[in-house]
């Protein structure tokens, strides 16, 4: 489970979408703090769904060839050919010259609400989903699993930690900084996800594949 989580969220915290959100929440007006609003919403989600999928599973792991075990196994290979699919398919799509998603026009009416929100729906749920499949093995009793958990969180927030605490403390350069990582981000955006998607999907379906076949 730990390496798995850890890869997930590595991939999390690299997914482009959500990044160029938060640095776009950056400029805006009174960024910092609407910044703190996105990043409480993003860590709120994250933990959210570790304690939904303890209380599902009762804070133990799944028994080993058990229905519910199975089942788990038969989501992760599902959700890998899932990913595989989608990035095929967003590969394949031609992008428009300069466009960008509507909500990125509506950035100037900000306030810490609407970032909450925000960092909710920018959550890639697709590896969201992949790392609460990975979750159902952990062990609440097990303070090796508890620090695995809150690693993953970490992970999956470093960069918005990193950017929050740059415009803190540098406000003059940060603007400059981050607006060149975010066009940076624009121009290699559907390779990122391509093959975010890709890895995730095949670390899925194949340790999936090889616990069913063991």
């Amino acid at each position: 489970m730990t390496l798995e989580l850890v890869l997930i969220a590595l991939c999390v915290s690299l997914e482009p979408l959500p990044l160029t959100g938060f640095i776009l929440t950056l400029s805006t007006k009174n960024g910092t703090r609407n910044g703190a609003a996105f990043l409480t919403g993003w860590i709120v989600t994250l933990v959210g769904v570790i304690v939904l999928t303890l209380a599902f599973t009762g804070g133990k792991p799944l028994a080993p060839s058990s229905a519910p075990s199975t089942g788990v196994l038969a989501a992760k290979i599902a959700l890998g050919i899932g990913l595989l699919a989608f990035a095929w398919h967003y590969r394949r799509t031609p992008e428009k010259a300069h466009s960008q998603p509507g909500w990125m026009t509506k950035m100037d009416k900000m306030n810490i609400w609407t970032a909450v929100l925000l960092a909710f729906l920018l959550q890639p749920w697709g590896l969201v989903a992949a790392a609460a499949l990975s979750i159902t093995e952990a062990n609440s009793s097990k303070s090796s699993d508890i620090v695995t958990l809150v690693v993953f969180c970490l992970l999956a927030t470093l960069p918005y930690l990193v950017m929050e605490g740059y415009t803190i403390f540098s406000p003059e350069s940060s603007r400059a900084r981050l607006d060149g990582l975010r066009m940076w981000i624009d121009t290699h955006r559907k390779p990122m996800i391509v093959y975010l998607s890709v890895g995730v999907g095949v670390l899925l379906i194949s340790k999936s594949a090889y616990a069913l076949a063991s």
